[in-house]
């Protein structure tokens, strides 16, 4: 069996997200590879020849290989084989034909060709609903959307434009979500192929689509290699509303590394960038959450050496990016971000036993120090929601704030701290089970108990109704 190896300085320049055409070339032909042992076993899982190998023998040797090749052929194979290991009947049909419509485009001599596929019956795989069958309209705003992308792309971010034509072979319009601005997804077995809402903007398509390729690259290397050790627990992601396992975290910082390093070359491209304060503050915003969530999964215990490898570069390319100056109050607003999803995904997803409320109860009432209070990690199914804050914060950048901001976000957005811990203090007066008001507690509180664990604070109160709520948080501080 063909073995396929990476040498550690191409691993460390894939951790930095600049793996080279070589890399590329590799991991393309791995993920080959794998197509035609998934394709050999589903034949060996049938006595006779099925329809679909006697096709794919069929055809020329170019033509079969590109078949073999096929994001989508490699979704079907694993799909097969998984049902005929399971003992169950197949519901995937036959080796669907690679069918859709062509896209290509060209700037400065580069060209970029895909597949636009809303005709395939795997599509529904990727993760997303996908839409029907694309009328000729909409099937010429992606191709408008990706000229602009490419543009952008070749313009701006020539190694990225690269990458991007190394790996990307299929894309599968998905329907929007009416909770988010856009939605994407890839699958580990589809490398080179990205579920997709249509695009708004040529630069919305340029992030989504390099976000989502770092994912097909981290799965086809995880399939050379395990980057994570297996029987890790979940725990917080800095992209997501659930917890997440030890990979999924990984595929957080290394797809954001790729969305961080785009809007960082965004707003060094000055006036010809698009929205100067939105490249500010999605660079600030997502350079910190990188930078800490790397060094979390490095001192974790987690990773294999490959990973911790992986891990390591890519820390030590983004570190640089966090003393690079952008304007004090994006940065702020950036830092509040992260801190507002921070403590929403606490409150949401830890809590604390009853039998421990009590006991903070029992210690409170007694003037005795607070017990050790362990959390449980609740949450497991995925959570699409947004954020009431983040939204502010957009529209705050781009000078039209939304009037009916809830009672102290504006003033917390403003900066003014005392003037939105009494408004959030009044609102918990009136309801003490007010999340959105404990989220916003936990971003202007002076005590640390508050701003770190504020699922915490929040399970005192309920416990004890009648206690102040800032001695309380005083006191679960000591």
């Amino acid at each position: 069996m063909r073995q396929f190896r990476l040498a550690d300085a191409d691993l460390a320049a894939l951790g930095a997200g600049r793996p080279s055409a070589d890399t590329l070339a590799l991991l393309r032909r791995a993920r080959l590879s794998r197509h035609l042992l998934l394709l050999r076993e589903a034949r060996r899982a049938v006595p006779d020849d099925p329809f679909w190998y006697v096709r794919l023998r069929a055809l020329p040797a170019e033509e079969s290989r590109a078949w073999s090749a096929d994001p989508m052929t490699g979704l079907w194979a694993a799909q097969l084989l998984a049902a005929h290991r399971a003992g169950t009947p197949p519901t995937v049909g036959d080796l669907p034909d690679p069918a859709g419509h062509p896209l290509v485009t060209t700037h400065a001599g580069r060209t970029l060709r895909i597949r636009l596929d809303d005709r395939s019956p795997l599509r529904h795989l990727l993760g997303l609903p996908p839409t029907e069958p694309l009328t000729p309209e909409r099937v010429a705003h992606w191709q408008r959307c990706l000229d602009a992308a490419w543009r952008i792309l070749v313009s701006r971010h020539p190694d990225a434009a690269g990458t991007l034509a190394g790996v990307l072979r299929v894309i599968v319009p998905a329907r929007p979500d009416p909770l988010a601005e856009g939605v994407s997804a890839t699958s580990a077995e589809a490398f080179g192929a990205v579920a997709m809402s249509p695009p708004a903007s040529g630069t919305g398509l340029t992030a989504a689509l390099l976000h989502e390729t770092q994912h097909s690259v981290l799965n086809a290397a995880h399939g050379l290699f395990p980057l994570v050790e297996p029987g890790a627990g979940r725990d917080y992601s800095p992209w997501r509303e659930d917890p997440r396992p030890v990979f999924g975290i990984l595929h957080g910082i290394y797809a954001f590394l790729a969305v961080t390093r785009f809007w960082r070359a965004e707003l060094r491209a000055g006036p010809v960038a698009r929205g100067a304060s939105e490249a500010e503050f999605e660079f600030a915003r997502w350079r910190g959450a990188v930078h800490e969530t790397a060094g979390r999964l490095l001192g974790g215990g987690a990773l294999t050496p490959a990973g911790a490898r992986l891990v390591a570069a890519l820390r030590d390319e983004v570190a640089p990016w966090l003393a690079e100056p952008v304007d004090p109050e994006v940065d702020r607003l950036a830092g509040l971000a992260r801190d507002d999803h921070r403590a929403r995904w606490r409150l949401r997803n830890l809590t604390v036993s009853p039998e421990a409320a009590a006991a903070l109860g029992a210690a409170w009432r007694a003037g005795q120090p607070a017990p050790p209070v362990p959390v449980t990690v609740a949450g497991t199914e995925r959570v699409a929601e947004s954020s009431p804050r983040l939204r502010l914060i957009r529209a705050l950048l781009r000078d039209s704030p939304e009037r009916a901001a809830p009672d102290g976000d504006d003033a917390c957005l403003r900066g003014a701290w005392r003037v939105a811990l009494r408004a959030y203090e009044k609102r918990l007066v009136a309801d003490r089970a007010d999340l959105a008001a404990w989220n916003g507690l936990a971003l202007v509180s002076p005590h640390r108990a508050l701003r770190e664990r504020p699922e915490l604070v929040r399970a005192a109160a309920l416990a004890v109704p009648g206690a102040d709520l800032a001695d309380l948080a005083a006191w679960l501080s000591r």
